[in-house]
């Protein structure tokens, strides 16, 4: 299984994520969810907002990272402003 994994400092705009989320969802292969993150272990957490598509092999997700849906998620992160990070990984 292969997840791409987004966490946000902030949290986003909720009415603007909707929009993003809709774009998120046409990406093929995946599942995406998406949630506020409310507390960490010890002390406030880093990120405020966390986002992941899975999908099932390496070769589901090399095929939805070369498509033009993924390439517009990436666009349109951009274009809502505010920091994030990416990640991937293969999860056994």
């Amino acid at each position: 299984m292969v997840r791409a994994i987004v966490l946000y400092e902030e949290e986003p705009d909720a009415t603007r994520y909707e929009q993003h989320v809709e774009l998120c969802r046409k990406v093929p292969g995946g599942t995406f969810r998406h949630g506020r993150i409310f507390g960490a272990p010890m002390g406030e957490p880093p990120y405020r907002y966390y986002a992941e598509w899975e999908w099932p092999d390496l070769v589901g997700f090399k095929a939805a990272a070369r498509s033009d849906e993924f390439m517009a998620t990436g666009k349109d992160a951009m274009d809502m402003g505010g920091k994030f990070t990416v990640m991937f990984a293969d999860v056994d």
